[in-house]
Protein backbone atom coordinates (compact mmCIF):
# COMPACT_ATOMS: atom_id res chain seq x y z
CA UNK A 1 0.00 0.00 0.00
CA UNK A 2 0.92 3.65 -0.33
CA UNK A 3 0.24 6.57 1.99
CA UNK A 4 -1.22 9.56 0.18
CA UNK A 5 0.20 12.86 1.54
CA UNK A 6 -0.15 16.47 0.50
CA UNK A 7 3.21 18.29 0.36
CA UNK A 8 3.03 20.11 3.70
CA UNK A 9 2.36 16.82 5.48
CA UNK A 10 5.90 15.80 4.49
CA UNK A 11 6.92 18.36 7.10
CA UNK A 12 4.23 17.55 9.65
CA UNK A 13 5.17 13.88 9.71
CA UNK A 14 8.67 14.80 10.87
CA UNK A 15 7.40 16.05 14.23
CA UNK A 16 4.19 14.11 14.85
CA UNK A 17 4.13 12.96 18.47
CA UNK A 18 0.47 11.97 18.76
CA UNK A 19 -1.25 15.33 19.10
CA UNK A 20 -3.90 16.56 16.69
CA UNK A 21 -7.14 18.39 16.04
CA UNK A 22 -9.51 15.66 17.27
CA UNK A 23 -9.34 12.15 18.72
CA UNK A 24 -10.31 10.67 15.33
CA UNK A 25 -7.68 12.75 13.53
CA UNK A 26 -4.98 11.71 16.01
CA UNK A 27 -5.85 8.01 15.89
CA UNK A 28 -5.84 8.07 12.08
CA UNK A 29 -2.47 9.86 12.06
CA UNK A 30 -1.04 7.29 14.51
CA UNK A 31 -2.03 4.53 12.07
CA UNK A 32 -0.41 6.40 9.19
CA UNK A 33 2.76 6.92 11.26
CA UNK A 34 2.92 3.13 11.82
CA UNK A 35 2.51 2.51 8.09
CA UNK A 36 5.28 4.98 7.22
CA UNK A 37 7.53 3.53 9.91
CA UNK A 38 6.94 0.08 8.42
CA UNK A 39 8.33 1.30 5.10
CA UNK A 40 5.25 2.18 3.03
CA UNK A 41 5.90 4.61 0.22
CA UNK A 42 4.38 8.08 0.00
CA UNK A 43 2.43 9.34 -3.01
CA UNK A 44 2.25 13.13 -3.10
CA UNK A 45 -1.28 14.33 -3.86
CA UNK A 46 -2.99 17.65 -4.41
CA UNK A 47 -5.53 18.62 -1.78
CA UNK A 48 -6.85 16.50 1.08
CA UNK A 49 -4.92 13.30 1.76
CA UNK A 50 -4.98 10.30 4.08
CA UNK A 51 -4.13 12.49 7.09
CA UNK A 52 -6.99 14.89 6.30
CA UNK A 53 -9.57 12.10 5.95
CA UNK A 54 -11.13 12.37 9.44
CA UNK A 55 -11.56 16.14 9.05
CA UNK A 56 -13.42 16.04 5.75
CA UNK A 57 -16.81 15.24 7.28
CA UNK A 58 -16.67 18.26 9.60
CA UNK A 59 -17.99 21.69 8.76
CA UNK A 60 -15.42 24.44 8.40
CA UNK A 61 -12.46 22.08 8.07
CA UNK A 62 -9.40 23.87 6.77
CA UNK A 63 -8.18 21.20 4.34
CA UNK A 64 -9.48 23.09 1.31
CA UNK A 65 -8.49 26.62 2.38
CA UNK A 66 -6.25 28.73 0.19
CA UNK A 67 -3.79 29.08 3.07
CA UNK A 68 -3.32 25.31 3.20
CA UNK A 69 -2.87 25.14 -0.57
CA UNK A 70 -0.20 27.86 -0.25
CA UNK A 71 1.43 25.85 2.56
CA UNK A 72 1.56 22.86 0.20
CA UNK A 73 3.21 24.91 -2.55
CA UNK A 74 5.86 26.37 -0.25
CA UNK A 75 6.55 22.96 1.30
CA UNK A 76 6.86 21.31 -2.09
CA UNK A 77 9.31 23.97 -3.27
CA UNK A 78 11.45 23.64 -0.13
CA UNK A 79 11.54 19.82 -0.30
CA UNK A 80 12.42 19.96 -4.00
CA UNK A 81 15.29 22.39 -3.29
CA UNK A 82 16.60 20.21 -0.46
CA UNK A 83 16.37 16.85 -2.22
CA UNK A 84 17.02 18.00 -5.79
CA UNK A 85 13.97 16.12 -7.02
CA UNK A 86 10.30 16.88 -7.66
CA UNK A 87 8.01 16.78 -4.62
CA UNK A 88 4.67 17.69 -6.18
CA UNK A 89 1.51 15.74 -6.95
CA UNK A 90 2.13 12.35 -8.56
CA UNK A 91 5.63 11.91 -7.11
CA UNK A 92 6.42 8.81 -5.04
CA UNK A 93 8.85 9.02 -2.14
CA UNK A 94 10.32 6.22 -0.08
CA UNK A 95 10.69 7.54 3.50
CA UNK A 96 13.80 5.58 4.41
CA UNK A 97 16.32 6.48 7.12
CA UNK A 98 18.33 8.77 4.81
CA UNK A 99 15.22 10.67 3.69
CA UNK A 100 14.00 11.20 7.25
CA UNK A 101 17.46 12.22 8.49
CA UNK A 102 17.95 14.77 5.68
CA UNK A 103 14.46 16.19 6.14
CA UNK A 104 14.78 16.46 9.92
CA UNK A 105 18.21 18.06 9.75
CA UNK A 106 16.92 20.70 7.32
CA UNK A 107 13.70 21.20 9.31
CA UNK A 108 15.64 21.71 12.55
CA UNK A 109 17.89 24.24 10.78
CA UNK A 110 14.81 26.14 9.60
CA UNK A 111 15.35 25.41 5.91
CA UNK A 112 11.98 23.70 5.32
CA UNK A 113 9.87 26.02 7.47
CA UNK A 114 8.36 28.33 4.80
CA UNK A 115 5.44 25.91 4.56
CA UNK A 116 4.85 26.26 8.30
CA UNK A 117 4.00 29.97 8.18
CA UNK A 118 0.83 30.77 10.15
CA UNK A 119 0.38 27.14 11.21
CA UNK A 120 -0.98 26.82 14.74
CA UNK A 121 1.23 23.76 15.33
CA UNK A 122 4.49 25.52 14.41
CA UNK A 123 5.58 26.29 18.00
CA UNK A 124 5.05 22.65 19.01
CA UNK A 125 7.00 21.42 15.98
CA UNK A 126 9.82 23.87 16.69
CA UNK A 127 10.11 22.48 20.21
CA UNK A 128 10.12 18.90 18.97
CA UNK A 129 12.88 19.70 16.48
CA UNK A 130 14.88 21.48 19.19
CA UNK A 131 14.61 18.37 21.39
CA UNK A 132 16.21 16.25 18.66
CA UNK A 133 12.83 14.86 17.54
CA UNK A 134 12.26 12.95 20.76
CA UNK A 135 9.12 10.81 20.86
CA UNK A 136 8.22 11.25 17.18
CA UNK A 137 6.02 8.50 15.79
CA UNK A 138 7.31 8.39 12.20
CA UNK A 139 10.65 6.63 12.46
CA UNK A 140 12.94 4.86 10.03
CA UNK A 141 11.56 1.52 8.90
CA UNK A 142 12.50 -1.01 11.52
CA UNK A 143 13.57 1.83 13.87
Amino acid sequence: MTVRLRPHHLLCMLTFIGKGYTAAFTENYRLIAKRLSAGEDILIVEGPDDICAPMLGETDHHCLCDSVTERDLKSSEAVEALLGMPAGPGVSIHPDADFLARMRKAFRAGFLRDGCARCEWSPLCTGIAASGFEDVLVVSPGG
